[in-house]
């Protein structure tokens, strides 16, 4: 984005009056420009697409398309195009998936309009941004020590359905997103979980996304 115009931007969220409200404080601010809003993932990728932003202020938590799906597609079309993730969540699995995706910031909904505001100045500009309290989170996640051989996939002898999931996993989908994109239920989809946590010794899902994120195939390779 250049300095002399304004910001573009999309505004993503599927409850109404959160999305209705950040497009109308965001857009008093006299350098950006809410150029459309979107309910869910699928419509953000179009809207993306549509009118090409310098940033998207996106929820990671909607039917139909999560907000890291729609993030990974927004980022691989269209790279000049800044994705700040604002949600209420700030567990360590959702700021991995998010930053993993492409993201070029992540926020939590308390965050104030100041607060926001800067963060997708700073996003247009190319510059990363993290909420106080996440960056906490992701220098207590890299402090840890790492395994000095880290595990392969077919150590712990998962199943391709237990492999699916733990791919979803790292892809910051929770456990209903990811029943439904199955077409399982949602306790079958808590006892593969299971399941894969007693064979791989995770003791977190933070554990499942940074060995979903760091042994990711591309949908091209055989499955072991």
């Amino acid at each position: 984005m250049t300095e002399n115009r304004t910001i573009t931007l999309v505004v993503v969220d599927d409850q109404a009056t959160v999305r209705e409200a950040l497009a109308v404080m965001l857009g008093l601010a006299e350098d950006v420009t809410v150029v459309a809003t979107a309910t869910n993932g699928a419509e953000a990728v179009e809207a993306a697409e549509q009118n090409h932003p310098d940033v998207m202020l996106m929820d990671l938590n909607m039917p139909v398309m999560g907000g890291v799906e729609a993030t990974g597609h927004i980022r691989r079309a269209q790279p000049h195009t800044a994705v700040l993730a604002l949600t209420t969540f700030d567990d360590d699995e959702s700021i991995l998936a998010a930053l993993h995706a492409g993201a070029s910031g992540y926020l939590t909904k308390d965050a104030d309009r100041i607060t926001i505001l800067h963060a997708v100045r700073a996003a247009a500009q190319g510059q990363a941004v993290l909420a106080p309290e996440v960056q906490r989170r992701l220098l207590a996640l890299t402090s840890r020590p790492a395994p000095a051989t880290p595990p392969k996939d077919e150590d712990f002898n998962l199943t391709a359905r237990e492999r699916e999931i733990l791919g979803l996993i790292g892809e910051g989908l929770r456990n209903p997103e990811i029943a439904a994109k199955l077409v399982i239920s949602e306790a079958t989809v808590k006892t593969h979980i299971n399941n894969m946590f007693a064979k791989a010794g995770f003791h977190s899902r933070a554990d499942a996304v940074r060995y979903a994120l760091r042994n990711r195939r591309s949908p091209e390779d055989p499955q072991q």
